[in-house]
């Protein structure tokens, strides 16, 4: 079956450096090196202090624009660092269709294999950096053009089948070990209903998306391109994929009250974007991803 995260184009680095110098000259001579891509954007390094992000698929350049909008208003306001968009690219007749930003550098590292003594000391940030995102005003966020949630991110019943499916190829590959508890999980899971609560949600809260320092602790979070206004579940779900149990207690002291079933589709928005996150991780080839997601199952299970 085709995957979520084929592109539909991909900017190659000569093609990048060529944009970013016709289009900012006061970056030139302009350096590329590749940091990576995800589902929805091809990502540079330019010049070792921005972050150029260019969309792979159409779907990307909406979620581009709102990051124009918004972000800039929640920069400096979060206790975390976020990528702060600065330089606005337009697209190229003939040469590259969509519009493209780059982002003021959030340095460090993505948190890969960690310790659950690590894990447990970013608790408190986590906590704070979530609790004042979903207490940001509603209506100014959507007066910035933020959208509500569009694709059912928290349907169980809609996405269900889909899970099970990519749960039997991990099991087909052998990349999982607790595969059948993983099933065992999903299939005793049924549709669970949304919270009346409607916040500004980060809306793709993965390990993947955070950034550590030098001594693993949480210090940053990027990737905004699923910005929402929806349930806080859906970024709730980094409790459960990135926190061991003994972390949740700490982690719910700072951020506040949750009621059981906006935990349930919390653990369960966990699940589906882990078991997506390793087999791309898998697809592309790259080891590291398909470890961390593994261990973040590991969590999501614990009981």
């Amino acid at each position: 079956m085709a995957n979520i995260w084929d592109p539909e184009q991909v900017v190659s680095e000569k093609l990048a450096k060529e944009l970013v110098e016709r289009q900012f000259p006061d970056l030139s001579p302009v350096t590329v090196t590749t940091l990576g891509e995800g589902y929805d954007n091809t990502v540079y390094l330019v010049n070792d202090c921005y972050v150029f992000r260019f969309p792979r698929r159409q779907i990307a350049v909406n979620l581009l624009n709102t990051e124009k909008g918004l972000l800039p208003k929640l920069a400096g306001t979060l206790p975390l660092q976020i990528a702060e968009p600065i330089y606005f690219g337009e697209p190229v007749e003939k040469v590259y269709p969509w519009p493209f930003m780059g982002y003021k550098l959030v340095r460090g590292n993505l948190p890969g294999v960690l310790t659950e003594e690590k894990r447990v000391e970013s608790a408190v940030v986590l906590a704070k950096f979530l609790r004042a995102l979903h207490d940001f005003p509603v209506d100014q966020a959507k007066a910035l053009g933020v959208p509500p949630d569009m694709l059912g991110r928290l349907d169980i019943g809609k996405r269900k089948t889909a899970l099970l499916e990519r749960i039997d190829q991990m099991e087909a590959l052998n990349l999982y070990g607790n595969v059948h508890n993983l099933r065992r999980y999903v299939e005793g899971t049924g549709p669970v209903a949304l919270s009346e609560q409607q916040c500004l949600v980060h809306g793709d809260m993965h390990i993947r998306n955070l950034i550590v320092d030098g001594h693993h602790m949480v210090t940053g979070v990027i990737d905004w391109g699923d910005v929402h206004i929806g349930d806080p579940a859906v970024d709730l779900s980094i409790i459960y994929s990135f926190l061991p149990k003994r972390g949740w207690n700490l982690f719910f002291e700072h951020y506040g009250r949750v009621d059981d079933s906006t935990k349930a589709l919390a653990k369960w928005k966990a699940a589906f974007t882990t078991v997506s996150l390793l087999m791309y991780g898998h697809d592309i080839g790259d080891q590291e991803i398909v470890e961390a997601c593994s261990q973040s199952l590991d969590l999501i299970l614990e009981k």
